[in-house]
């Protein structure tokens, strides 16, 4: 539309009184009475245009003769002559395929203009010559870096989106991290706990076989809603996500106690509305960190201590040493019961560290929202993972 109305304005101002001689010219020759040629060949330099982005070589070629055949036959200055610096800006912008072969054939065809206009006589000096090439060339290069800067940006835009894709699949190889790691552990634990009660007392395999179908539910849910996000934000809307936002973090030191881990609760302050970003990162950190406690220290007392203050969640996730049979110590510890197979805990044993995406994408999911993260173990024994999370960057 665009390209059609620059068209149909010069085509109209190519004879308009008082402003249709104002239009280039180059050879200098006598003037000739204007015609039916001439006033086709006036328009020819103009009304190409609207075929400036979809035919740009075609719209060049076009006004590029008729601009030719109008020196050569010595007829006025035409304003519709301007329609050629904007055909060779067009071409330099638009033109895809084959733009080194346009430009030579647009060179070649300028200094054969040339050549003709000098056997006919033209007054023109060689630095005339030189001049207007000059001036053609630079709108043709114009044309060229604005295609430059389009495409950059178009190119920075392809990139933005391949970092926001690489970045939603690491955040959501994370979330899927932490959901199957920690439920299925708490189930593994809970399994094997199930079998060596069931023989002695009913009742606790029951509650731990009841324990391990909640787990499982709860694990469903939250990976229901992480594949909806993968299938897009319309699938991820229709699935609850109140397991990852919503449960406190109480609610998760709860169940874990259910397996036998002695798990010690505090939480400090108030807690605020922050828009679900830094409540579902703490959730996560005391998650991950409760995870690594049932895998790697069962039976040893854990410490989760929670602390709101109108700048920043402050967590600190503590385990004591852990001992080296972890299903049927936790097990024994149930039924109350200790086999001789099995050692008691040693005060200060070391804590085997999780080295996969774990405490990493814990690092990065705190990182996001300005905070600090650690985790690492005590000069006296035993593990703790510490987060301070800013508040009012996610308000």
């Amino acid at each position: 539309m665009r390209d059609g109305a620059l068209a149909v304005l010069l085509g109209a101002l190519a004879f308009a009184p008082g402003i249709a001689g104002d239009g280039m010219a180059l050879g200098e020759l006598p003037v000739r009475q204007l015609d039916l040629l001439g006033m086709a060949v006036g328009l020819g330099q103009c009304l190409p245009l609207f075929l400036r982005r979809l035919r740009p070589g075609v719209c060049l070629a076009v006004i590029g003769l008729c601009f030719c055949v109008g020196q050569v036959r010595g007829y006025a200055p035409n304003f519709g002559s301007e329609g050629l610096l904007a055909a060779l800006y067009g071409a330099g912008a638009h033109l895809r395929t084959r733009r080194l072969v346009a430009a030579a054939l647009a060179v070649s065809g300028y200094a054969a203009l040339a050549a003709v206009l000098r056997v006919l006589g033209s007054p023109e000096r060689t630095v005339d010559y030189i001049t207007f090439a000059l001036v053609l060339a630079g709108c043709w290069w114009a044309g060229e870096w604005v295609r430059a800067r389009h495409t950059a940006a178009e190119r920075q835009r392809a990139f933005e989106v391949q970092s926001a894709a690489a970045a939603e699949r690491d955040r959501i190889a994370r979330d899927l991290h932490d959901v199957v790691t920690h439920h299925v552990t708490a189930m593994v634990v809970q399994a094997d706990a199930a079998q060596f009660l069931l023989p002695q007392a009913g009742g606790r395999a029951a509650e731990s076989l009841e324990t391990i179908s909640e787990t499982g539910r709860r694990a469903l849910a939250e990976l229901r809603f992480l594949l909806g996000a993968l299938n897009g934000p319309g699938d991820a809307q229709t699935v609850t996500r109140g397991t990852a936002t919503d449960t406190r973090i109480a609610d998760l030191v709860e169940q874990v106690r259910r397996t036998g881990q002695p798990v010690e609760y505090l939480e400090e302050g108030e807690q605020r509305a922050t828009g679900g970003g830094p409540e579902v990162t703490a959730y996560r950190i005391v998650q991950e960190a409760l995870t690594n406690a049932l895998k790697h220290a069962p039976g040893q007392r854990t410490a989760v201590k929670v602390g709101y203050t109108p700048a920043e969640v402050v967590l600190a996730v503590t385990t004591d040493g852990a001992p080296s049979n972890s299903a049927v110590y936790v097990a024994a510890t149930r039924a109350g019961t200790r086999p001789a197979a099995v050692e008691p805990p040693r005060a200060g044993a070391p804590i085997a560290r999780d080295g996969g995406l774990g405490l990493a994408g814990l690092r990065q999911r705190v990182a996001v929202f300005g905070g600090e993260f650690s985790a690492g173990p005590l000069p006296g024994g035993g593990f703790q993972v510490v987060a301070r999370l800013p508040l009012e960057a996610a308000l």
